[in-house]
């Protein structure tokens, strides 16, 4: 069972994600218009794909809280359960340690664009790896979740 905070948190990730897609929708109906009607605005183009690097991030944020990441687990399924479980923690920690290194590698990308301005918004380009924090963060967090909840229901087992 998930605690308070962690719903809260689920749906204020569930709420800007859906916040984003409204707002990328609104952006790519903008652009198509005024392109039809001759007048493009200029800053459709990159506004929608700062939206869509922040909705793929907001998904993957959901998706790895909710566990709906694509598994295929034929093969470890036929192991026996110590090396089932062996292999289940080396999983995590390595989906931690990735997490752990996209969240590293996004610090230093915020860090190095953070004087760029964007070339058709006014903001700068370290926006654009901004959301790969939170998403490392998030996947290091939950992965070791997932790991303490293995190694309690390993525990519970041989109890």
């Amino acid at each position: 069972m998930t605690s308070s905070p962690l719903r809260w948190a689920d749906r204020l990730l569930a709420v800007a994600a859906g916040a984003v897609v409204v707002a990328l929708l609104a952006t790519v109906t903008a652009g198509v218009l005024t392109r039809a009607l001759n007048h493009p605005l200029a800053w459709t183009d990159e506004a929608s794909g700062f939206l869509m690097v922040w909705l793929a991030c907001l998904g993957w944020m959901l998706a790895t809280r909710h566990g709906a990441h694509i598994r295929i687990r034929v093969f470890q399924d036929m192991l026996p359960a110590a090396s089932w479980r062996a292999t289940g923690v080396t999983i995590l920690l390595a989906v931690a340690a990735l997490g752990a290194v996209i969240a590293w590698f996004a610090i230093g990308l915020i860090q190095r664009n953070a004087d760029i301005e964007s070339l058709a918004l006014p903001i700068s380009s370290a926006w654009l790896y901004v959301p790969l924090l939170p998403a490392g963060l998030v996947t290091v967090a939950q992965a070791l979740a997932d790991l303490v909840q293995l190694l309690r229901r390993s525990v519970e087992r041989a109890a």
